[in-house]
């Protein structure tokens, strides 16, 4: 990868197609018989997805644009939900003339909507969780209360469609094995409850969460979750939430930065390594990459991602603050200790690796602000081509 790209004058985003594929066959492996649904808005390009889907994975999509990318790499349409809770007249109509027939809902007014202008689909009901625990937590926006997840089901149920599941997404890049024990406690809960009202759910979706390894946090420490923990905690709640059904469960996930982010990397270069003075008096050194929030590190100001600068012998570093290149003032790593420590001889136009990238990297770019364009792509290993538009 590192010598396809040596005489590189502009930034790319590079993510390696066999290492993805290596994270998914060891998910799998860790987790036998769970059905994988990619979180598209991880990363939409289609060598991933078309790679994932050679391995035999389906999409989490959560818009029509979504699901005719999918429907793009060959999947077949059983294998691809519309796992977002939001979701218009239009939305639902035009997701159904595409062949989908499994929908997350929320609320009695969606599952109104579904039975309207998807008849007959399945649906699942998101649960709320908390989000204790995750860098981002997911409580306000989506996902009811579990005694609204009884009322939403059965109000599918009257609508004559078919209440199939539950949902619950524990927050993105979740730190703690704990919180998916507590999720499962709830789900284990909710389906007590649907049994006792006649509904049957055939299928659990523990949703997304699982972490990336090689970030780090806002510190520049490394975030070190116990992924060997989350595992063993989920393989326990399988068990525990057959127990309670009364009928037998599949059950999904929809992974996203976890098979993604540490096989993305973004070759980017040095604007500038500068010094100056604070109000306070105090020195700061600001080192200015030529990427930043708006094309490729939109999450810069919760983690950090690992650097690597070239190497040359002797020479002193500096700790400094990483930015993007824009004139806004989140373009950049929290400010506050967010330090990193740089070689003071690091000139503008040096070549700088950002780590760990590859989540969301193509996905939050803007079409250019302050003129700063999206990066472009290129895809190694796997049988993707080796360059692609962004």
């Amino acid at each position: 990868m590192r010598a396809a790209l040596a005489v590189a004058t502009e930034d790319v985003i590079v993510y390696d197609l066999d290492g993805i594929g290596r994270q998914y066959t060891a998910l799998c492996a860790e987790l036998p018989g769970f059905s994988v649904r990619f979180a598209m808005k991880a990363c939409p390009v289609d060598e991933v997805l078309g790679h994932l889907a050679g391995l035999g994975s389906g999409f989490d999509a959560a818009s029509p644009q979504e699901i005719v990318q999918a429907l793009r790499t060959g999947v077949a349409p059983e294998l691809i939900h519309y796992g977002n809770t939001v979701k218009s007249d239009a939305n639902i109509d035009e997701a159904y003339r595409l062949g989908v027939r499994d929908f997350a809902t929320d609320s009695p007014e969606d599952v109104a909507a579904i039975a309207e202008h998807a008849p007959g689909s399945r649906v699942f009901c998101r649960v709320a969780t908390t989000g204790d625990g995750a860098l981002w937590g997911l409580s306000r926006k989506f996902g009811c209360s579990p005694e609204d997840a009884l009322r939403v089901l059965d109000a599918a149920r009257a609508a004559g469609l078919v209440p199939s599941g539950l949902s619950v997404h524990v927050g993105s890049q979740q730190m703690t094995a704990d919180a998916w024990g507590e999720a499962i406690e709830t789900l284990a809960g909710v389906l007590e409850a649907l049994n006792r009202h006649g509904i049957v759910p055939d299928r659990i979706n523990l949703g997304g969460g699982l972490p990336a390894l090689g970030v780090l946090d806002r510190h520049g420490r490394p975030l070190e979750p116990p992924l060997d923990k989350m595992f063993a905690v989920i393989r326990e709640g399988v068990e525990r939430l057959r127990a309670v059904n009364a009928a037998p469960l599949d059950f999904l996930l929809e992974p996203g930065r976890h098979l993604v982010a540490d096989h993305g990397a973004i070759r980017a270069h040095v604007a500038r390594l500068t010094s100056r003075h604070r109000l306070d008096g105090t020195r700061e050194d600001w080192l200015y990459l030529s990427c930043g929030k708006f094309n490729g590190l939109y999450e810069m100001d919760q983690l950090q991602y690992r650097l690597e600068f070239p190497t040359r012998p002797g020479g002193q570093s500096v700790d400094a603050v990483v930015a993007g290149p824009t004139c806004d003032s989140d373009d950049a790593y929290a400010q506050e200790d967010g330090l990193v420590r740089v070689p003071r001889t690091i000139a503008s136009g040096d070549p700088v690796w950002v780590h760990s990238c590859g989540a969301y990297a193509a996905a939050y770019a803007t079409r250019g602000f302050n003129g700063f364009r999206p990066l472009p792509y290129t895809c190694v290993g796997g049988s993707a081509p080796d360059g692609a538009a962004a």
